[in-house]
């Protein structure tokens, strides 16, 4: 990682009374799916998943760029031996006497099963991608031409346990490879899971395990870690969890003796729940800052930094036209558009141009981030090049639009829907300054701007049925490559979705991977902005940070800009 970026450590002063327990209670929007380590890919479940469940290595309180043992004893480097020269195979020396809050006695082949289940269950849209990639060379499970029985036995050879040692043989050599165990390598007991009907480790039930439409494992509501807090309940109707504190943990036992985490989606629940000590965090948007600054007992912690880009605009290069509303006509005009619309780099241009991401940074932020100069966070790029980005012209976007499509759009104009998931503010503060400034420009280019329920929302985008649509992404693991193989990758999460590819950004991100070497990734950086700067696939618009408002109880906060969500291991309350 080429900079450094804050870890906050909040010492708060003592309050004028003490909570009665320490219990600590986290009030949030979003809701958990599942407690099964390999099926999820939200922030709410992996960060229950994240306190119950250890990895093989972790991420520093204290420095969070710095990785830290965990289940393995030590993190495998080249003078250690833990990483070949060939930069291929990682030996991770398993530690012993942890146990399982269960009392099983945590075994190498453990860690290999855990590894094994997360990679090759993959169910669509789950996290299993991020070991498939490194330590098999593909994105799924399912990529045409390769057999399912040839993915299982290449797996099986791959992570293998040799004494107390996992040893994990990498398709090709991949620079972030160890920052990825440190946020997805859960350890969980395969006789436990075996136990209660998961898979048994053989290729003889793998069909029954691979790719699952529905998450039925005994797993998504059971828990058997080896981390500091261990689950007491989860009521799925009620939306909400608690952990209690594992004092057999084999570090020191948390300060933290429960966790509560509730659901509560209004912000005024959230706030009255705060006044009256019910929680004793919140995470606030900058919109409701105000309305909570003032509240007694209660200490304001902004400009937490946050590794994310969020929102973007994507566009589709190909929209999948059949029974789709939101490209009217299907031709070019007032009515509607083509389904390659997106396809011409002008259009990209035009639109990019138009857009203001410094008002939308101003106005709808309050100034809690900085607007992107790419999707990925400067914090995690070597290069401090003033690489080319595009900024608010809108000299520019009509100089574009009046050259695409050979002059004829101009001339006949456009009309299409931008979609948005219902519940973010702030992707639709965005789409209305696209609206406004794009519709500003000539009074026959028009864009309706709709709001969908999460699961519509993601139907649409994996059928290519959004013209134009607004995600956002929280980084996997501290590393650029997570950032630029989402978003530029022909295989990557979004350029799927979008049906973009380039064989030039691919070719590139593989050389990125592979490197090593700090002055080759500052190279391909330069490289890929670059041309991810012509392509114009998207609109990066910012990098948001976050805010808590804690109730004054709470003596010690570490936020980690890595983690997806608290570590209550290192939280303490008087």
């Amino acid at each position: 990682m080429g900079k450094s970026w804050g870890l906050f450590l909040i010492l708060l002063a003592r309050p004028a009374f003490c909570a009665p327990n320490k219990t600590f209670v986290l009030a949030q929007v979003d809701e958990i799916t599942s407690l099964d380590p390999a099926y999820p890919y939200d922030n709410a479940s992996q960060n229950v998943i994240f306190n119950v469940y250890d990895t093989l290595l972790g991420l520093s309180p204290k420095s969070p760029g710095r990785l830290i043992p965990k289940i393995a004893t030590a993190i495998p480097s080249r003078k250690n031996g833990g990483i070949s020269p060939d930069g291929r195979i990682y030996r991770f020396h398993i530690r012993k006497n942890v146990r399982f809050q269960d009392g099983r006695l945590l075994s190498p082949e453990d860690v290999r099963y855990s590894l094994l289940r997360f990679m090759l269950m993959d169910r669509p849209g789950g996290p299993s991608g991020l070991l498939l990639e490194p330590i098999l060379g593909i994105s799924s499970t399912r990529e045409k031409g390769v057999s399912l029985k040839s993915i299982f036995d290449a797996a099986q050879k791959a992570v293998r346990v040799e004494g107390n040692d996992v040893v994990i043989t990498l398709k090709r050599p991949f620079a972030p490879f160890l920052s990825i165990m440190a946020r997805w390598s859960y350890v969980l007991p395969k006789s436990w899971a075996v136990e209660h009907g998961d898979w048994d480790g053989h290729w003889s039930s793998f069909s029954r395990f691979n790719n699952p439409q529905e998450d039925r494992s005994y797993l998504r509501n059971h828990m058997d870690g080896s981390g500091p807090f261990k689950l007491a309940l989860w009521n799925s109707i009620s939306k909400y969890v608690i952990l209690e504190r594992n004092d057999n943990y084999w570090r020191k036992p948390a300060s933290l003796s429960r966790v509560i985490i509730r659901t509560i989606p209004e912000f005024s629940t959230q706030k009255l729940m705060l006044k009256t000590g019910d929680a004793d965090a919140i995470s606030v948007s900058p919109i409701f800052l105000s309305e909570v600054s003032s509240l007694p007992n209660v200490k304001i912690i902004p400009h937490l930094p946050r590794l994310t880009t969020d929102p973007v605009f994507f566009f589709t290069f190909r929209v999948n036209p059949t029974a789709n509303r939101d490209i009217g006509s299907g031709r070019l005009g007032e009515n509607g558009i083509p389904p390659d619309f997106f396809s011409d780099r002008d259009v990209r241009l035009g639109m990019s141009y138009a857009f203001d991401a410094q008002t939308f940074v101003n106005d709808a932020l309050k100034g809690e981030g900085k607007r992107a100069r790419s999707v990925v966070p400067p914090e995690l790029l070597q290069t401090n090049a003033h690489f080319p980005y595009r900024s608010y012209n809108l000299k520019k976007a009509i100089s574009h639009f009046k050259r695409a499509f050979n002059g004829e759009l101009w001339k006949k104009g456009f009309h299409f829907t931008l979609t948005y998931n219902v519940g973010s503010e702030n992707r639709m503060a965005a789409a209305l300054i696209l609206k406004k400034n794009v519709e500003s420009l000539n009074p026959k280019f028009h864009i309706d701007i709709r709001g969908l329920d999460w699961p519509s929302f993601l139907d649409k985008s994996e059928k290519h049925l959004m013209p134009i649509f607004m995600r956002g992404w929280y980084a996997d693991y501290p590393n650029a490559y997570n950032f630029f193989y989402a978003f530029f990758d022909s295989n990557g999460r979004y350029p799927l979705e979008q049906q973009y590819q380039d064989p030039r950004m691919d070719r590139l991100l593989n050389k990125f991977a592979a490197a090593h070497n700090r002055l080759i990734q500052k190279e391909l950086d330069e490289k890929i902005l670059k041309l991810a700067n012509y392509d114009a696939p998207n609109i990066p618009v910012a990098h948001p940070t976050a805010i808590y408002a804690l109730r004054s109880e709470v003596q010690v906060f570490y936020d980690n800009p890595i983690a997806l969500g608290l570590d209550y291991y290192y939280i303490r309350k008087r």
